[in-house]
């Protein structure tokens, strides 16, 4: 009676094990698929788009920067253990803003979790930043650079602009005022804006996992 036991245990053992890498070579091939619908969707269709626009440098730039971008982002999210990654989120309302007003965002993210409610209001809080910076600093490069650990960040967007005064935030700050400080507060996080005129702004923007 006992054989039985131990060769049925093991015969179980034995149908897991096929079973785990049966799915293990299916998730790969569905990867591969993915990778190459990616491949022809996207890299293919802007290196045609380079070649017909070769006789327009800026353009080209353009089109070489957002491919790039876009990869970056893409291979966030493939690598991500998250389904829904706050990293690849980051990038993504980088490169909206980069769209909109073209300007170049240099992203350098560190980490990465799993996207909520409080994450969402977050990336929304540093796209009002990034918006802010496009606008209002006068330069063509902004910098978002993050940092996550355990479900926390901590986000910082600078540029290098006029700046101005953060105590003296009136009407016509109202993005600042109510699109990131009052939105990070109300998901238990925190926005502190440092600037000063002629030194530049920063403004960093703190997510917490849990609510306090």
């Amino acid at each position: 009676g006992m054989e039985m036991i131990r060769r049925s245990e093991m015969g179980r053992m034995r149908a897991e094990e096929a079973l785990n890498e049966e799915r293990m070579l299916r998730a790969r091939a569905d990867d591969r698929a993915e990778i190459g619908t990616h491949l022809h969707d996207s890299v293919l269709q802007t290196l045609a788009l380079i070649q017909q626009r070769s006789d327009d440098p800026p353009e080209v730039a353009h089109l070489a920067h957002r491919q790039e971008r876009e990869l970056r982002r893409w291979i966030d999210q493939m690598s991500s253990e998250y389904e829904h990654s706050l990293r690849a989120a980051l990038r993504d309302v980088a490169a909206e803003v980069e769209d909109l007003f073209r300007v170049k965002v240099d992203v350098v993210v560190v980490g990465d979790r799993e996207m909520d409610d409080r994450a969402e209001a977050a990336v929304k809080a540093v796209g009002e930043a990034l918006t802010n910076a496009a606008k209002y600093s006068g330069q063509t490069d902004v910098s978002l650079y993050a940092e996550i650990s355990d479900g926390d960040a901590r986000i910082f967007v600078r540029d290098r602009g006029p700046g101005f005064d953060p105590e003296a935030i009136g009407d016509d700050h109202r993005g600042i005022r109510d699109s990131i400080m009052r939105r990070m507060e109300r998901h238990g996080g925190s926005a502190d804006v440092r600037s000063s005129p002629g030194r530049g702004t920063e403004i960093e923007i703190t997510l917490r996992g849990e609510h306090p």
